[in-house]
């Protein structure tokens, strides 16, 4: 009995979908080598326009994930931010993408662009600037 529990909940830990790291990226041409949560933090919340973020689609969990790691805010609580901002003409919300895939070619073609993206997707096209475990 005991061992039949035991592979049954091996069957359903494994089942289960494992989120990998977050890394916060940006174009290789980007001059930055390293960017700290707070920092980012500014960016996705538009008190600074130095970099350009690149979002990912409302209804994914790596954009929930993010925005409660980094941001330590709900997605709503990031969206009314940006309503606020939008109507009072202050700024507008980051660009939304559909996965990783199109999210580093976004990057690869701005070089202000910060993006998040699932460390299993980093390649050449892009420079990593932080690690979220």
């Amino acid at each position: 009995m005991k061992t039949r529990l035991l592979v049954l909940l091996t069957l359903t830990l494994t089942a289960l979908p494992s989120l990998g790291e977050i890394v916060v990226v940006t174009n290789p041409a980007n001059p930055a080598t390293r960017m700290l949560p707070d920092q980012v933090a500014q960016f996705y919340l538009g008190s600074s326009t130095i970099f350009t973020p690149l979002d990912h689609a409302k209804d994914s969990s790596l954009h929930k994930e993010f925005y409660e790691k980094v941001i330590k805010k709900t997605p709503a609580q990031v969206e009314a931010i940006w309503a606020k901002a939008s109507f009072s003409g202050k700024g507008s919300a980051p660009k939304e993408f559909a996965n990783d895939a199109a999210i580093k070619k976004a990057v690869a073609a701005e070089p202000t662009s910060l993006a998040y993206i699932d460390k299993a997707s980093v390649d050449s096209s892009v420079k990593v600037l932080l690690t979220i475990p």
